[in-house]
């Protein structure tokens, strides 16, 4: 019998609020993150507008020796995590710690830091002797997981995931399968991504996946609209404590949600675009229903990947009703990417916050700025207004490039 997994405690560090809390309230509210971009100059750029952390001061949560020495990547991730272990209520002064990990992923990590020592190699006419020697454990990806394990003294499994927009989700699975095994009883997991600089807007430029609607930028994340154009980048950190439901009962802790089961495909198919009619998101939700031991019927949300490009709510849509066949016009579909932007590697645990706060409050956030219906996209998408409902369960579901899929779970705990 493999162990039941609970999830007890989130934070989160958004473009539309600092706290899990405020995030809430904002998505709730159907208010936007997205606004002009402040931390370069974008004149020459073809999008000028991203979902950036408003009001963050790393120095409100750390000191400025660490601050300096670790991408803002990170600064999110430990920010995220004091939050939800504050939440979970864990006592650390007796819990085991060798029973404690960290799975903790970023799609691309440190490109901040990359940005600004490549700067200082060039201004130095390619002499390396200014790079600085925390270039490195600043700039690979699987630092925020030991920067976490290091700060609390967690001995546990410890490790990153990297599976482009799929990261996070991956990393909350890799945790789930961790506890379930018994080789930990508490998991620390999640994502954190900052790729608001230069070359993180140039590149995605280059490939033209982000959208160019500089003239309104609040309304530029429209996932599902028939004018959406490309996604608009996000940044921030989500962070969840998951359990062993065993564990969870035993020291009494606030329980958000069960996490009932996981399913992750493969597309095989191209390095960007999702395979014809979403086939490996639909191989991945069925493979979640299965493992969760529920009917499609037993689902009342999908937070949908839904990064408003043309190809994946096309092809997510498609995935969608290839699984639920009629039963699909009975879902309320979300995408929370409409306001926050799309967080790349910790968009998979900031849409799983969403999730169990969905089951707690039943209340559905909306996807804004749903103007005009697509024939490709024909679904109930939660058009503008948060929905109240009462929800037993929600799917999550996320994609990467490269092909990476992933639909997780989350339902009503019920004794």
């Amino acid at each position: 019998m493999k162990k039941r997994v609970v999830v007890t405690g989130i934070g989160a560090l958004t473009p539309v609020g600092l706290t899990a809390e405020e995030f809430w309230t904002s998505i709730t509210e159907g208010k936007s993150g997205v606004g002009a971009i402040t931390y370069f100059d974008t004149t020459e750029f073809d999008t000028k507008f991203a979902a950036q952390l408003k009001g963050f001061d790393p120095l409100n949560y750390m000191d400025r020796k660490l601050s300096q020495r670790i991408d803002p990547f990170t600064q999110y991730a430990l920010v995220a995590t004091d939050m939800a272990v504050a939440d979970s209520g864990l006592n650390l002064e007796t819990v085991d710690k060798e029973r404690i990990g960290v799975v903790y992923g970023s799609g691309i990590g440190g490109m901040w830091t990359y940005h600004k020592q490549q700067t200082v190699l060039y201004d130095r006419k390619g002499n390396p002797d200014r790079i600085s020697p925390f270039f490195i454990p600043m700039l690979i990806a699987d630092i925020a997981a030991g920067r976490i394990s290091m700060k609390y003294g967690f001995k546990g499994p410890n490790f990153a995931t990297t599976s482009a927009c799929a990261t996070s989700a991956n990393a909350i699975i890799d945790s789930m399968m961790l506890i379930q095994r018994g080789d930990a009883d508490v998991m620390i997991t999640g994502g954190s991504e900052a790729v608001i600089c230069p070359m993180g807007i140039g590149g995605f430029n280059a490939m033209k996946a982000l959208s160019t609607r500089n003239d309104a930028p609040e309304k530029a994340s429209r996932p599902f609209d028939k004018g959406r154009d490309g996604f608009v980048m996000g940044e921030g950190g989500a962070t969840l404590v998951i359990e062993s439901l065993e564990h969870a009962l035993a020291r009494g802790a606030n329980i958000y949600a069960e996490i009932t089961g996981f399913g992750m495909t493969g597309d095989a198919h191209h390095i960007t675009d999702p395979s014809p009619g979403g086939e490996g998101v639909a191989r991945a939700m069925r493979i979640a229903l299965a493992d969760s031991g529920l009917k499609p019927e037993d689902i009342d949300v999908i937070n949908a990947h839904g990064t408003s490009t043309p190809p994946n709510d096309r092809n997510e849509t498609a995935a969608i009703k290839t699984v639920f066949g009629e039963y699909a016009q009975k879902l309320n579909i979300h995408s929370i990417k409409s306001m926050v932007g799309h967080l790349l590697g910790a968009a998979g645990a900031i849409e799983s916050i969403a999730a169990v706060l969905t089951i707690k409050h039943g209340i559905i956030p909306p996807t804004i700025n749903y103007e005009e219906k697509d024939p490709d996209c024909d679904l109930n998408y939660t058009p503008n207004v948060a929905v109240k409902r009462d929800v037993r369960a929600v799917l999550s579901d996320n994609s990467g490039f490269g092909g990476h899929n992933t639909a997780t779970i989350f339902r009503r705990f019920d004794n």
